[in-house]
């Protein structure tokens, strides 16, 4: 029997997005029982709701939840398998302690196993690591006949999976690949850029020389400083290169969050003013000359980590992220949506730009070779004129928006953006899975069987 389910408000990390559904804690051996019992608006995974719209909710359905499970490292095939419902900050940890990592990380290790899967993350190795995906050696998928099957990448139902959203079945186990380190630090590189054009020159450089990258963007920034940035670069640190603090804690495990933003605000804590402070003092942080030190791998590649809770700092209502990709060629793009940024005083205090490499064999793959920007837009009633233009800038270019970041993009401009949507529906109907697995994301992009 299926355990009792609770019903629930959930939002999306931007708190924009609510809905309610009925919310099980499920065991992957009882995920089969769930989906054959799951009520007419059908059934959908939720990992540790690090989505930021809609594509983690079931308005009027049911959504499980998976427990986590035993990490089981080879060390010899280097690969490990876990529960879908493990989270990356447990992965992580147990992976640190034997000398290895996780081969491609996003920007928190608070998502599971499982949505990593789904959402088909990537991180700051994308140009050389490709997307989380990439190194999945094989998964369990319960479909919509309630019965678990392995998949492997000669399967088309993987690649439907990796990437789909959560809109094929349930991912219960998956079998990954790591990496070996040496540590748990980077050999890190700061170094300023102080226009838009610098800013792409100096990625450029280190998609040919390093194995992170990443600008991080002052949206507040106008004129000759137009998209001024800090670029980060780097790759995992030698032994032999530890000295001090990090020579004394070679293996310093990833920490839980220092802060906890606190509920119930009463005002938002992000503003313009407050933005342009806080650009303006990460800006000057960075070293005025190129600068190569040691850092912690928590703090190159998690950093908001350290601050729990974090999207509460935008008030009651909430935020919108928005990221897209465009070709290399399409520079101009990404200029343009940065200049009516800093223009409109939209810009925010996390504004990511970073390299891409080629997409996979994903039916909904995001990623493509070029330039992909993130960025947060507080919430507002006027934004939807601003996206709709940016959204048809950015298919022109030959781009599209990332779903798991999405919670407004039409139906229409999805399947423009998505060429290969048919054949992800068409591999949903041969299996089963249209109409058992659905989500407010997929009503919205008329997925929902």
């Amino acid at each position: 029997m299926a355990e009792p389910a609770e019903q629930q408000t959930l939002s999306g990390w931007g708190r924009r997005t609510r809905s309610v559904s009925r919310v099980c804690e499920v065991a992957p051996d009882a995920v089969g029982a769930h989906i054959l019992q799951g009520p007419a608006r059908g059934v959908l995974a939720r990992g540790l709701g690090r989505s930021y719209g809609d594509a983690a909710q079931n308005a009027g359905g049911m959504v499980v939840r998976l427990d986590a499970g035993a990490i089981e490292l080879d060390l010899a095939t280097r690969q490990v398998t876990t529960s879908a419902g493990t989270s990356l900050a447990e992965l992580a940890a147990a992976l640190l302690a034997r000398g290895t990592y996780l081969a491609v990380s996003p920007g928190t290790l608070h998502v599971t196993v499982g949505g990593a899967i789904a959402s088909d993350v990537h991180g700051k190795n994308h140009h050389r690591g490709g997307s989380f995906a990439d190194h999945v050696v094989g998964m369990e998928l319960v479909g919509g006949d309630g019965r678990p099957t392995w998949l492997t990448p000669a399967d088309e139902l993987f690649w439907a999976t990796c990437g789909g959203m959560g809109l094929t079945g349930v991912i219960t186990r998956a079998t990954l690949r790591v990496i070996v380190v040496e540590s748990a630090w980077v050999l890190a590189r700061s170094e300023r850029a102080d226009d838009i054009e610098a800013t792409y020159g100096l990625l450029r450089e280190a998609d040919r020389t390093a194995e992170y990258s990443v600008a991080w963007l002052d949206l507040t920034a106008a004129g000759s400083a137009l998209g001024r940035s800090v670029v980060h670069s780097g790759r995992h640190a030698r032994a032999a290169e530890l000295a001090g603090a990090a020579s004394r804690a070679r293996w310093r495990p990833v920490g839980a969050s220092r802060l906890t933003v606190p509920a119930g605000l009463p005002a938002p804590l992000i503003s313009p003013a407050t933005t342009r402070l806080f650009n303006e003092a990460w800006f000057r942080k960075a070293p005025a000359s190129p600068r190569t030190h040691l850092q912690h791998l928590q703090g190159f590649f998690y950093p908001l980590d350290a601050v729990g809770e974090w999207n509460r700092a935008y008030g009651r209502r909430g935020f919108l992220q928005y990221q897209f990709v465009v070709p290399d060629e399409a520079t101009d793009v990404v200029t343009s949506i940065v200049g009516e940024l800093v223009a409109t005083r939209r810009g925010s205090f996390l504004n990511v730009l970073k390299r891409l490499g080629p997409g996979n064999a994903g039916h909904l793959s995001f990623p493509r070779p070029g330039w992909t920007l993130a960025v947060d837009l507080p919430g507002g009633s006027d934004l939807g004129q601003l996206l709709r233009r940016w959204d048809a800038l950015i298919l022109s270019a030959g781009g599209r928006v990332y779903l798991t970041k999405d919670g407004r993009l039409s139906p229409e401009m999805f399947r423009a953006m998505y060429p290969r949507w048919q054949e992800f529906e068409q591999v949903r109907e041969a299996t089963g899975a249209r109409g058992r697995f659905v989500s407010d994301l997929a009503r919205r992009l008329k997925l929902e069987g």
